[in-house]
């Protein structure tokens, strides 16, 4: 090994982090140097810009109490919050948001400057979209890695200070907060909106999809910004920061593993991220595009700079694996951690393919279920849930295979490293965050350029253009989703390993014996807080969207000439967005709640029954998390391919039954289900930050 290699490690990280945060900056430059194209385009885009900003704010205001609050907690309960862990707490929840309130930011400058790049085709249109999405990807994975080095440099490196990673780990759970209500509060508002703005408008006034008669038009494209970005922008830096610290603090706390023998364990998990954060720089050049809008073109093109990332990344592990590991005497099959961590690559992005599989018109799911479309909305939703279904074994066939391999990878390097492999693994599958986050928030953009072009009247092609750009953007999610779930099955095992070891270095050994009374009911309430979640979000999604339909109607029946397009005839847009924001905020509190008060109740009353809890949380909310977003973006894609033409196209009763299907797959896809993994990580680091005061 080179002399003391793995001291720079830290350094390298945070000059990378550095470089994704300027990769940002110059992709922010070139889209906002871009046209946003006439007059009442640029109004449109101003009036969605202005209701993101105005939730944005208020959700923070309201989240900011929740921080405060965990702070507190910290500071008192904990010795190590007092009070560097109750700081990189804070620092991990405003390093979260403001990466998502900077993406949602240049979404909402992008959007009009995408719809009049799309006048041009799809040459000029896609590549504006992409670079749009790469400012938030970039602002993500830059500000996580960032953030995290430099803790580890303050505290572990350069004040050498006691508990030190325990104090990098309150970061993770900073950014798990902001991720958890972001994600929840976001996904109220925007499919409250979508869902109002869809039964009223397209299947009961028969108008198209952000037609500027229908008053929740507006709310639906501003819930895009905040819900499909913002949101998904601090879920992303929650899964990527904790896939980095979940390695760290098992090397801290599994006994095999400790500073002053291998110190090289500590730094591989930034290095990794580093090499993943220089190949995604590298790879966000290489996308492009022609004028072709055929799906499967347009996915190769925008993927390039995706597998082109991947392909850096694999060779970069094996030469920063060699570097630290190469000549110790102490891992002679250094070899095994890379392998774990290429392995942990292939299969996210494997998890990735079977989510578009499962989510693209091009393959058969998708299809069938717009042939089920037929025969009503029953049958739609039914091959819709069958769909989401069996997608789930397939991923979790993946994710085995993946955990065997990095077990086995792991064990490779030594006994006892077969967790770490498995920590470790996730990083390989989130090592490229910034490009695949670029590529998940250019999907909202087209969404948004979509509307604009609809509302500005502007003519059919380009709505044409911003439609195929469209659709492919769900899949994108999708597939980021795919990513994001994946890797939160690795993380949360290897944080649910270091709980068990900080409860062990607390003098308790904590047993997950099925046949104690404690572990198994612990299981049974874990496996039923997913379903817990996912009802209250659901629920709050349709109360939520029954006054958005009721506040249309109301529009519709007593603004005169509206329903008919009179010029004179002006819906009230921001009565909608207001219904929007005031149920996103009050429904989001008991949801995201639970997620910290239920392993701190169980773990102060037992810690056994913690350990069965958080076990059956991780498995069922992981098929959970995997079913809902799947089967949502198959419905929402075979709504679009009816609408392309297929099964008598748009205004037919096929078309009707797609967008029931659609509007019950809009809450899985963009509200429960993205919301899952990040709850099973939140109460996993919880139990894990709170050990020592269980004990």
């Amino acid at each position: 090994m080179i002399a003391a290699a793995f001291d720079y490690i830290p350094y390298v990280a945070a000059a990378t982090g550095l470089c994704g945060l300027a990769l940002a900056a110059y992709f922010y430059r070139l889209v906002t140097a871009e046209s946003p194209g006439n007059e009442r385009m640029v109004e449109l885009m101003t009036a969605i810009q202005a209701g993101a900003r105005a939730f944005l704010r208020r959700e923070y205001r309201w989240v900011a109490g929740f921080v405060v609050a965990v702070a507190v907690l910290m500071f008192a309960l904990l010795d190590y919050g007092r009070p560097w862990g109750a700081i990189t707490y804070v620092c991990g929840a405003v390093f979260s948001a403001t990466a998502g309130f900077v993406g949602m930011d240049i979404a909402t400058k992008a959007n009009a400057r995408t719809t009049h790049a799309a006048i041009d085709g799809a040459h000029r249109a896609l590549p504006l979209a992409f670079r749009g999405g790469a400012v938030m990807g970039f602002t993500v994975a830059g500000l996580a890695l960032f953030g995290i080095s430099t803790c580890y440099l303050v505290f572990a490196v350069w004040m050498d200070v006691k508990d030190a990673f325990e104090i990098i780990t309150a970061f993770a759970l900073g950014g798990s907060s902001i991720a958890l209500f972001s994600r929840v509060g976001g996904g109220i508002y925007t499919k409250a909106a979508d869902v109002g703005a869809d039964l009223v408008g397209k299947v009961e006034a028969g108008i198209p999809e952000d037609d500027p008669r229908n008053p929740a038009t507006i709310a639906d494209n501003v819930g895009d910004n905040v819900g499909d970005v913002a949101g998904m922008g601090a879920d992303l830096f929650e899964s990527y920061a904790g896939s980095i610290i979940a390695p760290i603090a098992l090397a801290a706390f599994i006994t095999v593993l400790t500073p002053d023998a291998t110190p090289e364990y500590f730094v591989f998990p930034l290095a990794v991220a580093a090499v993943g954060m220089i190949a995604s720089v590298v790879g966000a050049f290489f996308v492009r595009s022609d004028d072709s809008l055929e799906s499967h073109h347009l996915a190769h093109e925008l993927h390039r700079g995706t597998n082109v990332a991947m392909g850096l990344t694999t060779l970069g592990v094996v030469g920063v694996t060699a570097l630290l590991f190469g000549d110790s005497d102490q891992n002679d099959k250094w070899w095994g951690l890379a392998v774990a961590v290429i392995g942990g690559l292939i299969v996210g992005y494997a998890i990735g393919k079977v989510a578009e599989i499962w989510t693209s018109s091009d393959f058969k799911p998708v299809k069938s279920i717009a042939q089920q479309a037929e025969t009503g909305p029953a049958t739609t939703v039914l091959s819709g849930i069958s769909a989401g279904m069996i997608s789930v074994a397939a991923s979790v066939l993946l994710v085995g295979v993946g955990i065997g391999l990095a077990y086995w990878g792991g064990q490779q390097a030594g006994d006892g490293f077969g967790v770490y492999g498995i920590a470790v693994a996730a990083i390989g599958m989130l090592a490229t965050t910034g490009i695949v986050v670029s590529v998940d928030a250019y999907g909202p953009i087209a969404d948004n350029a979509g509307g604009i072009a609809e509302m500005a009247h502007l003519d059919p092609k380009v709505r044409e253009v911003t439609d195929s750009l469209d659709a492919l953007g769900n899949t994108t999610a999708a597939v980021a989703k795919g990513f994001a779930v994946g890797s939160a099955a690795l993380t949360a095992l290897a944080l649910f390993k270091a709980f068990q070891a900080s409860v062990a270095k607390q003098g308790t050994i904590m047993s997950l014996d099925l046949g104690k009374v404690e572990v198994f009911v612990g299981l049974l309430l874990g496996a039923m807080l997913p379903f817990l979640f996912a009802a209250l979000t659901i629920d709050a999604v349709g109360r939520a969207a029954k006054q958005m339909i009721e506040e249309v109607r109301r529009q519709f029946r007593e603004i005169p000439g509206l329903r008919e397009g009179k010029p004179e005839a002006v819906p009230d847009y921001a009565r909608c967005v207001d219904i929007s924001t005031e149920a996103a905020l009050k429904e989001m509190l008991i949801p995201g709640a639970l997620a910290l008060v239920v392993p701190l109740v169980i773990g102060f009353i037992d810690v056994d029954a913690l350990g069965g809890f958080l076990a059956g949380a991780l498995v069922v909310g992981f098929c959970l998390a995997i079913f809902m977003a799947n089967a949502g973006g198959a419905w929402d894609n075979a709504k679009k391919f009816i609408e392309g033409g297929a099964h008598g196209g748009k205004g037919s009763d096929p078309h009707k039954a797609a967008v029931v299907g659609d509007t019950v797959g809009d809450p899985f896809k963009d509200t429960a289900g993205p919301a899952m993994n990040i709850l099973v990580k939140v109460m996993t680091i919880v139990a894990l930050i709170f050990a020592p005061a269980f004990v």
